[in-house]
C-alpha cells in the first residue's frame, strides 16, 4: 500500500499521477486504437488498416503504452509466423466506452467546425 501513498488525484496538478495515463489515452492513435479494439480483437496489420494513416511504429508504440497501462491485452500464439492478437481489457473497454461518444460528437459536429474554420480564415 506504500506505493499508493504518493498518489495525487488532481489532473490539474503537475504532480498528478494520472497525467501520463491521460496523455496516453487522449493521443490521436490511442483513441482510435481503443475504439477499434472495442469492436473486437485485431491482429496488428488488421488494426493498422482499421486505423487508417497510423504508421507501424506509432501503432506499435501506442499498443505498448496501452498494454503497459492495463488497457490492452497482447496474446502471442507460438506459431510460425507468430500470431499476435490485441484485445481490450475491462479497463480498456471502460475507456473506449467513454471515448466513443466523443468520436460520435466530433463526427456529428463537423459542419459547425468547418464553418467556424472558414469564418476564422476569412478574418
Amino acid at each position: 500500500m506504500e506505493e499508493f501513498e504518493e498518489l495525487v488525484a488532481d489532473v490539474f496538478s503537475r504532480r498528478c499521477t494520472s497525467r501520463s495515463v491521460l496523455e496516453t489515452i487522449t493521443g490521436r492513435w490511442a483513441i482510435l486504437a481503443l475504439v477499434a479494439l472495442y469492436e473486437g480483437p485485431y491482429r496488428f496489420n488488421a488494426l493498422r488498416r482499421r486505423v487508417d494513416g497510423v504508421s507501424e511504429k506509432m501503432l506499435s508504440q501506442t499498443l505498448h503504452a496501452l498494454e503497459r497501462d492495463g488497457m490492452v491485452l497482447r496474446v502471442a500464439e507460438p506459431s510460425i509466423p507468430p500470431k499476435v492478437e490485441y484485445s481490450l481489457t475491462e479497463l480498456g473497454r471502460e475507456a473506449a466506452e467513454r471515448l466513443i461518444p466523443l468520436l460520435e460528437w466530433v463526427e456529428g459536429r463537423m459542419p459547425q467546425v468547418l464553418s467556424s474554420r472558414e469564418e476564422y480564415a476569412a478574418r
